[in-house]
């Protein structure tokens, strides 16, 4: 049980909800709900709408995603 084939996407953050949870946009247009996980929920890495993000997406439940690492703005 758990991430072990997870498929990583990058995404831009579309929204800020509660409890560190974040609406996330991927590449193919759908959208996800994702929330921090290891090294950057540990350095407080605060996350704003535009942002790209590496999303890890679940084989059984691609509605859910984990954020794994903060990848830059974009433009």
């Amino acid at each position: 049980m758990g991430f072990d084939k997870a498929v990583k996407v990058e995404a831009t953050v579309v929204e800020e909800r509660p409890r560190a949870v974040y609406k996330v946009l991927l590449e193919n247009q759908h959208q996800v709900l994702a929330h921090l996980v290891g090294m950057v929920k540990r350095n407080f890495v605060r996350l704003a709408p535009g942002d790209r993000v590496e999303v890890e997406l679940a084989p059984h439940d691609p509605t859910r995603g984990r954020i794994v690492r903060k990848l830059g703005k974009t433009i």
